[in-house]
């Protein structure tokens, strides 16, 4: 059974393959994941606080690469920050002049701080999932899983929720599939337009 571990940083995971783009102590293969995955019949990928921190045309080309190399009952879990918690909590309407600048910093540190390129909310990472090619996409609670394999993994510091609004989305996606939502086309091809990318 292999077991892949994207962007693992120093943090590697024992029985796992860990992989970076840098050979931190306990990495297998510094591999550059967006340029694929040199795996296959892979049993489980797991990528905490990684998919963030490359540009979505490229997370969206690795999450097809994860679904091409999972066998047919393979999943996919991924960690990232929460768009939704990150709005919620860094900005309010309406503010004075000191919190309105404060927010507006505060904001740009989630969108630009610890390098993150693309921030995720729940339903536009799902339609990412089910436009890659799987079938079943679940939201599941930070180190819980029906998979043995999948459980207490995750290792990133945790922030407090907002009432029920988790700061993090836990997401697991298997199966193979075809679907994706109608809305999901175009405002993703306008903002790969105003990326330069076709």
């Amino acid at each position: 059974m292999t077991k892949l571990h994207l962007g693992c940083g120093p943090l590697a995971l024992p029985g796992w393959v860990n992989l970076d783009n840098l050979p931190y102590p306990g990495v297998d293969q510094v591999v550059d994941v967006t340029a694929g995955l040199p795996f296959e019949d892979v049993s489980f990928v797991f990528a905490e606080h990684f998919i963030e921190h490359i540009a979505y045309p490229d997370a969206a080309n690795l999450m097809r690469e994860c679904r091409r190399i999972l066998n047919d009952d393979g999943v996919l879990r991924l960690s990232t920050p929460n768009l939704d918690w990150v709005w919620m909590t860094h900005y309010r309407l309406p503010m004075n002049d000191e919190e309105a600048v404060q927010a507006c910093f505060a904001m740009n540190r989630a969108f630009r701080g610890w390098g993150h390129q693309f921030l995720y909310n729940d339903r536009t990472l799902r339609a990412t999932l089910l436009d890659a090619g799987f079938a079943n996409v679940t939201r599941v609670e930070y180190g819980a899983s029906e998979y043995d394999e999948l459980r207490g993994l995750e290792r990133h510091e945790k922030s407090p929720d907002y009432g029920s609004l988790s700061h993090i989305l836990v997401i697991e996606a298997s199966g193979r599939g075809t679907a994706k939502p109608d809305h999901f086309d175009q405002p993703r091809s306008d903002f790969l337009r105003d990326l330069g990318v076709k």
